[in-house]
């Protein structure tokens, strides 16, 4: 069977495994039931995630012109601490990035390849760990705004990472880490603006398991621009990537905007 889109993240659904789907605009897959089984996916073009023309994708599936001027791509998304709508200060949309970033947050501890802090819209749990790839997360604090969210994070790089290892993710070589005992001695660590809302975060471990037949051992990424043509056995899905038997691994995300088509065999 052939599928032919143009990809955007794959969408999830929390289970035990996680449920991962493929969505194109007339079909979508549900990517767990091809497990074991040979897929092809097929490089056709470039179709911007805004304006829809066959333009090179720049970033986040945004043509290089889109990406500088759409409010989806401002740098308060990738730095939350530079959030100013709780100032009334438009970036480049006012109205949008109140509805993005006047809303509940979330700092949160996650082991994905090792311990990292990071960001999330309270609607994105657990979907933000997921994506991610990791394994345990815990929330730090909720807070009422991205910029408070940002400016928490900021400060925690000072002690912990906000990167992922996304090699070490996924062959799976996660040391184990005591996250609730990590996130209760933080609290001196806080900016004193966002302390008082750390007693009334709950202190709730979250647990991800992945569908994943066979970790690879050693892993090489699929470039589509380069290799537009790819075929193996998928073996696995964790955090937004696909893992073949060969050791070949496709970042769903980071393809946002191609159009591919898939073949199943």
């Amino acid at each position: 069977m052939q599928y032919e889109g143009v990809l955007t993240k794959m969408q999830t659904e929390a289970g035990s495994p996680i449920q991962y789907y493929l969505v194109f605009e007339n079909s979508f897959l549900n990517m767990n039931q091809l497990l074991g089984r040979d897929l092809e996916i097929n490089f056709q073009g470039f179709k911007c995630l805004n304006c829809g023309k066959n333009k090179k994708i720049y970033r986040m599936g945004f043509c290089y012109d889109c990406f500088y001027k759409i409010p989806q791509a401002g740098d308060w998304i990738m730095r939350p601490e530079l959030s100013t709508a709780h100032l009334g200060i438009a970036d480049r949309d006012l109205e949008f990035e109140k509805k993005a970033q006047l809303q509940p947050h979330i700092v949160y501890l996650a082991s994905s390849s090792d311990m990292k802090v990071g960001v999330t819209r309270k609607s994105q749990v657990p979907t933000r760990w997921i994506d991610q790839g990791a394994s345990q997360a815990i929330p730090i604090i909720e807070v009422p705004n991205r910029y408070l969210a940002g400016i928490t994070e900021v400060a925690l790089k000072d002690h912990f990472s906000d990167k992922i290892n996304w090699k070490k993710m996924l062959v799976n070589h996660v040391p184990p880490i005591d996250l609730v005992s990590k996130r209760n001695k933080i609290k001196e660590l806080l900016p004193d603006e966002v302390k008082e809302y750390f007693d009334t975060t709950p202190e709730h471990l979250y647990t991800l398991e992945y569908p994943v037949l066979q970790y690879p051992a050693k892993i090489s990424s699929l470039n589509l621009t380069k290799t537009p043509a790819y075929g193996g056995k998928l073996m696995g899905i964790k955090g937004q990537y696909l893992i073949f038997e060969d050791g070949t691994v496709f970042n769903v995300r980071s393809n946002e905007g191609f159009e591919v088509i898939i073949t199943v065999q």
